[in-house]
Formats: structure tokens, C-alpha cells, sequence
């Protein structure tokens, strides 16, 4: 069976766990924590030469990065597409898909490393004003963008793509650490958000995450707001 490499609560192996439950298929999800000492398998550098999940065994093929695991999915199993097949939409979806990298490098991962990393792994206490810059200056740019191009049932076309998973995938962990996504705010890109969580391939695979985002002493109430 073929296994992905990571923890769910991670916004990129979330992202490739997506797109397997969307397309039907069959797979194992094998915890890895790069972050933990003595985590990672023995043999964690083949599987992931950067150390960064998530990577992906099928048999003996490996390959890392979730872009590079979700577009392999995508031909694995064509239906349903991941990747608009429209030259134009597919252009977008990937550019978003890049931009949720942007996201999670200046917004998600820095603020999970301050609430959680930092203080209950590394016993550091948060940098409250590393916090503060990242709320005042680069979520209200980042999200302002985002609920501007946020003006139909979908960031591109007409159904459930990579750019929806990719972008609402930062969002989700974004939230877990209890951080606001300031609806009256950004009231489009809140619906969008709204919208992919109820997909069934995302609804299911946040439902297989409660244990771990419990057991870390993460938030997940705003879930239940929207998938009640």
C-alpha cells in the first residue's frame, strides 16, 4: 500500500493526504515529527533528502514534496482532477499552489514555531513580538490578496482543485494554534474556506486529524462552527 510520510496536522502532508482521499486511493499514513529528535526513520534521508515532509513510498518509487507527491497522485489516478485541465486554470492553480508555500513560510510555520515548537518542545518561551509583526503586517497582506481573488465557489474554475486544498490547508493550521481568520474582514476568502472544509475529501481527512490536534492541545472548535 502506498504510504505518506508526515503527521497530519502538517499543512503540506494534510495537502497530499487530501488528494489521496479525494482520488480513491488506498494508503497508509506513517508519523513522522522532523522536528522531534530521534523521530524520523533511519532511513528518512532517502525518503526525504531535504528532512521536510511529506514524502511518499509507492512500492519502490519514492518521491518528497507535496507539490511533487500530489501531482504524481494526479496521474496515478486521474479522476477526479486535482489540476485543471484548462492551459489557463491549471497556470493558476499552480501559481496559488506556490503562493500557500508563501503562506505557510511567512505566516504559518513561523507562528507554529512561537505557539508550539518553541515553547513545548524546546521549552523557549514564544517571541510575542515575532507574533505581533506576523498578525499586523503579513496575514493582512497575505489574506487581503487572498479574499480579493476570492470571488467564486473556487480559487480557480469551477470545482475543488489544488488551489483550494493548498491555500485552506495553511488556513486550518493557521487556526488549530487559535489564531482569527478575521471573517468580518475577509468575508470572501472565510466562505472559500468554509466551502473546502465541508469538500468530503477535506471533511474526512480534518475528521482523521482530531485525536492528534487534541493530543498537541490544539483548537478545533471553529470546525465544528462550520461542519455542524
Amino acid at each position: 500500500m502506498l504510504k505518506i510520510y508526515g503527521v497530519p496536522v502538517s499543512v503540506h502532508t494534510r495537502k497530499a493526504i487530501v488528494v489521496a482521499i479525494a482520488k480513491s486511493v488506498p494508503h497508509e499514513v506513517v508519523p513522522v515529527i522532523p522536528v522531534v529528535p530521534n523521530n524520523p526513520p533511519p532511513n528518512w534521508p532517502e525518503l526525504s533528502p531535504t528532512g521536510k515532509i511529506p514524502a511518499l513510498a509507492d512500492g519502490d518509487f519514492v518521491v518528497s514534496d507535496s507539490a511533487a507527491i500530489c501531482a504524481y497522485l494526479d496521474r496515478l489516478q486521474p479522476e477526479p482532477p486535482i489540476y485543471p485541465p484548462a492551459p489557463q486554470a491549471y497556470a493558476q492553480a499552480l501559481s496559488l499552489e506556490q503562493y500557500a508555500g508563501s503562506l505557510f513560510g511567512e505566516v504559518v510555520r513561523p507562528l507554529f514555531r512561537e505557539v508550539f515548537v518553541d515553547p513545548k518542545i524546546h521549552n523557549t518561551p514564544t517571541d510575542q513580538d515575532k507574533v505581533n509583526a506576523i498578525l499586523t503586517k503579513a496575514v493582512p497582506e497575505m489574506f487581503g490578496y487572498l479574499n480579493a481573488i476570492a470571488k467564486q465557489d473556487y480559487f480557480v474554475g469551477s470545482s475543488f482543485s489544488i488551489a483550494d486544498i493548498s491555500i485552506v490547508s495553511n488556513l486550518v493550521t493557521y487556526q488549530y494554534l487559535g489564531f482569527d481568520l478575521y471573517r468580518h474582514k475577509f468575508p470572501r476568502l472565510a466562505a472559500l474556506h468554509d466551502r473546502t472544509i465541508r469538500q468530503p475529501a477535506m471533511r474526512e481527512a480534518l475528521r482523521r486529524e482530531h485525536a492528534v490536534v487534541d493530543s498537541m492541545g490544539l483548537r478545533r472548535d471553529f470546525l465544528n462552527a462550520v461542519l455542524s
